[in-house]
Order: structure tokens, then sequence, then C-alpha cells
């Protein structure tokens, strides 16, 4: 066994971040435009939004849908026009269920020969409402019956508390666990605070934010490209 593997073997509990994880590749599932693109906006300026100024989201304070798009989005640019507001909603809400709904089959069977092992898993994800509306038809969803979302609980990455949560639900310490994650809102270093220890996945990101991947890594104590690679073939 490589380090992480043997990690990975030692650790009773692995907890797992969810989007550019757990999901696949965004080319891979989905043809439909950035929600960016959709509203005219930069990047760079719905990504701030997304990751930086609306707590109101991740936290739970806003469910709708709508409202949550329109909110970001006037935020930037005041005059988006309703109908624009409307589609780019549309579209986000179908990138996200088919997030969700396909899966890689190799992600799906490392999990189940975690589980198989004894180990239990956690999931912790910073998420509004709207993008995890079909969570309860993702296949994913077998695994992490008690699955930690920010908008559910009111708690983010990177507070302690949210990781807390999600162990006190498993019954374990940080320094039992393991921590899988693309390293967004700070969360390896925040982890790595608590305990555990910690294992970047860079194979997701790599296609969108390849210039993130060097300083997220710095934060891990490891770092893989795909999630196969937590468990020896």
């Amino acid at each position: 066994m490589n380090p992480v593997q043997q990690s990975v073997h030692t650790a009773k509990g692995a907890v797992f971040d969810l989007f550019h994880t757990l999901t696949a590749r965004e080319s891979t599932w989905s043809a439909n435009p950035m929600t960016y693109a959709m509203l005219g906006v930069s990047k760079e300026a719905w990504e701030k939004q997304l990751f930086e100024t609306s707590r109101f989201r991740l936290m739970g304070t806003e469910r709708d849908p709508r409202k949550i798009v329109e909110t970001m989005a006037r935020a930037i640019n005041p005059a988006i026009e309703d109908a624009v507001v409307r589609t780019a909603v549309e579209n986000r809400l179908d990138r996200f269920a088919r997030s969700l709904t396909h899966i890689p089959g190799t992600n799906l069977e490392t999990l189940a020969r975690l589980r198989q092992g004894g180990r239990k898993l956690g999931l912790i994800s910073n998420a509004d409402y709207s993008e995890i509306l079909a969570w309860d038809r993702s296949p994913l969803r077998e695994y992490f019956p008690s699955a930690v979302f920010s908008c559910e609980v009111g708690l983010i990455k990177p507070e302690p508390l949210i990781y807390l949560h999600c162990l006190n639900q498993l019954g374990l310490k940080a320094s039992e666990c393991v921590y899988v994650a693309d390293g967004s809102f700070g969360e390896l270093a925040a982890a790595k605070a608590l305990g555990f220890t910690t294992i970047m996945i860079a194979g997701v990101i790599r296609e969108i934010w390849p210039e993130k991947i060097g300083s997220r890594a710095r934060e891990a104590d490891f770092m893989i490209e795909e999630l196969p690679e937590l468990l020896p073939d």
C-alpha cells in the first residue's frame, strides 16, 4: 500500500465533500452552458458570488432557486432581465440534477468497498437547496444516509461545527477519519486543523480550475487524481 491507501486502511471513517469530489468531471455529464455564460457575466464575478458573498444561500436562508440566482446575478448586473434569469435557473437546475445522477461507477464501487471494509462514511457539502434537489435520485444517497448539507444545518465549511456535526453522527473522532475533498472554501485546512488526515482529489477540478490545484494541495496531507486511488487495486 502507498501512504494514501495506508491512511485509509487504518481509518475508521471516511468523510467526503460532494461536488467535484464524488461527482464526475463536468464535461462528462452535461453539455449545458455554465450559469455565468447564460447570465452574460464574467466567470470571475460569478465565482465571487458563489464562493465569497452568498452566505445566504449556503445557510439555507433563501431556498427558492430563482431568488438564489436572481440575487447573485443582480449583485453583478442589476439590469439583467427576468427572462435571462429564468432561463439560467432552469439550466442550473438541470446541470446539478445531472451532476448528482451521473456518478462514475468507479466512485460508487470505491464507496462500496470502503463500507464493506467496515468504515463509516460521512458527507459534508456546502450547497444551497437548488443544488441538492436531485439528491433523492442520486445513487450516492444509499452510501450517506446522514449527509450533512450546509443549507439544512445552517453551518458552512470551513466552520469547525459542520465537521463536528458529521463526526457526531458517525460516532467518531476526526483523528479516526480521513477527509477527502477538492479543497474549496478552505475545507482541507480546516479539516486538518481538527485532526483529520486530509486527501485532496484533483482530477475533477483539473479541467475547470487547474490554477487552484497547487495552493489547495499544500493544505492537504496527500493528493490523488481519482477516487479509486484511495484503495489498492
